[in-house]
């Protein structure tokens, strides 16, 4: 598959990475778990540029929320203490179903970003968590919304820029928060078929004071079930009202048919996972529905 490749580097600083990469007149490729690379198999590439001694494998906790650095693999973002106490452990759920174990090993979080899969399980928690990449370009960085980067025209915001970092911001403090991550998928190590990652909280007396849901796999980029958000906000929880707003994603979400199944089996299970996701976030903010 890379039978095509006249070069390997390894540089030592960002810089020079990206200098490699103009330099390619299209055919170099960053490399740095592969495992997307791989099964794109582009017979275009003619220069690999590994990324592995630029320093951006860790994990960061600070006042202001997570920094993760793009070359993290997620069986790192799985093992890491900061990730097991931030957010109620939603990145850690979601990259332990990210595939085998021999996947999260090499995979990782700036690669599968970049690459913008519909099925890629990090990127849903990361996007109802309003994360924010920082994209180094030649002479700048460019500081984005993740969503900016799932939108149509995401892929051109990367056009010869390096994704550096992630930095996830401090989710709100204080009681009655509640986190959830729901995957289906044919097996545990499987592909998604629909995952929600969901997020609330709400006040002494149950009314929810903001609320987060975003789902991957069903459409052609992760999307926030937005219209959810808001039926859920402001209002007091109850189980007619996940109802009422779960029954709202399914007009967010835009699947297609294949073999894992049909449009309408994939939308249906949306608002059943949304559901699921969303009871779950109740119970753990302290309300039983």
């Amino acid at each position: 598959m890379f039978d095509r490749v006249e070069a390997f580097h390894r540089p030592g600083s960002i810089p020079e990475a990206l200098r490699l990469f103009q330099t390619g007149n299209g055919g170099a490729r960053f490399l740095a778990g592969g495992t997307d690379l791989i099964n794109h198999a582009d017979p275009a590439i003619r220069s690999l540029i590994d990324l592995s001694h630029l320093g951006l494998s860790f994990v960061r906790k600070h006042e202001d929320g997570l920094s993760i650095g793009a070359t993290t693999t997620l069986a790192e973002l799985e093992s890491s203490p900061a990730a097991r106490t931030f957010a109620g452990g939603i990145l850690l759920q979601a990259a332990s179903q990210s595939g085998p174990v021999q996947v999260r090993n090499m995979a990782t979080i700036g690669g599968r970003l970049a690459n913008r899969s519909a099925y890629t399980e990090i990127a849903t928690p990361l996007l109802a968590l309003d994360a924010t990449v920082v994209a180094a370009h030649s002479r700048r960085r460019l500081k984005l919304p993740l969503a900016d980067l799932f939108s149509v025209d995401g892929r051109l915001l990367l056009d010869g820029a390096l994704l550096v970092e992630i930095a996830v911001p401090a989710p709100a403090g204080g009681a009655h928060v509640g986190w959830s991550f729901q995957k289906l998928g044919r097996t545990e190590s499987d592909i998604s078929l629909v995952n929600v990652a969901a997020c609330l909280q709400t006040d002494r007396y149950g009314h929810c004071k903001w609320a987060r849901l975003a789902l991957g796999a069903v459409g052609p980029m992760p999307v926030r079930a937005v219209d959810a958000e808001t039926l859920l906000t402001g209002r007091k929880l109850d189980a007619t009202l996940i109802d009422i707003a779960s029954d709202s994603v399914m007009s967010a979400v835009n699947p297609i048919s294949g073999v894992r199944g049909s449009a309408d089996y994939l939308r249906e299970m949306s608002r059943v996972m949304a559901r699921r996701a969303l009871l779950q976030c109740a119970e753990h903010a302290g309300w039983a529905l």
